[in-house]
């Protein structure tokens, strides 16, 4: 083929739109709040209608407790156990909603530092799904960190799930 003739444009778009959707995927951060059960159900309708997957990241927060290194020890554990149980329950969640499992991830540290670490050390995430809540104290600690002065450290957008959304609603506009 010369340099002037070009490819197939039906096989090349064919390539990029099959490789694109395979690697997409919309990152969850868990935790106990009720939005980011509305986060969970928008990433997985997504997901199902585009192709691509869930992924759900669970941080476990330090223990604070330095006196007793065998309590600390056993607190930490206690917190990998929940973590991994949450996980699991989660992952059947994203399976019914989206028909896949998830990727799933646990991560020990601050959430948000792990948060932006994970997003930038992993090129399928493409996408970072969380919940706002529409309550007195605010859209959450996360959401508002993200969105003031570490937005400049995330390499992927976010779309953000108002908690006063129905299930309904987050499957129409899905």
């Amino acid at each position: 083929m010369s340099e002037t003739e070009s490819p197939d444009p039906s096989a090349e778009n064919k390539l990029h739109r099959d490789h694109g959707s395979k690697d997409r995927i919309f990152l969850v951060v868990v935790d106990d709040s009720d939005e980011m059960l509305q986060a969970m159900r928008f990433a997985c309708r997504r997901a199902l209608h585009t192709g691509g997957r869930v992924a759900l990241l669970y941080v476990i927060e330090p223990a604070e407790f330095n006196h007793w290194m065998a309590i600390g020890d056993l607190m930490q554990e206690e917190a990998r156990e929940e973590a991994e149980r949450r996980l699991q329950d989660m992952a059947e969640e994203v399976q019914e909603y989206s028909g896949q499992m998830p990727v799933l991830y646990v991560r020990e540290g601050d959430r948000r530092d792990e948060l932006l670490k994970l997003v930038n050390e992993d090129e399928q995430i493409s996408i970072l799904v969380l919940g706002a809540s529409s309550g007195s104290g605010g859209p959450g600690p996360l959401l508002t960190a993200l969105m003031g002065k570490h937005i400049g450290k995330l390499r992927v957008p976010i779309t953000v799930v108002p908690d006063n959304l129905e299930p309904a609603a987050i499957d129409e506009i899905s």
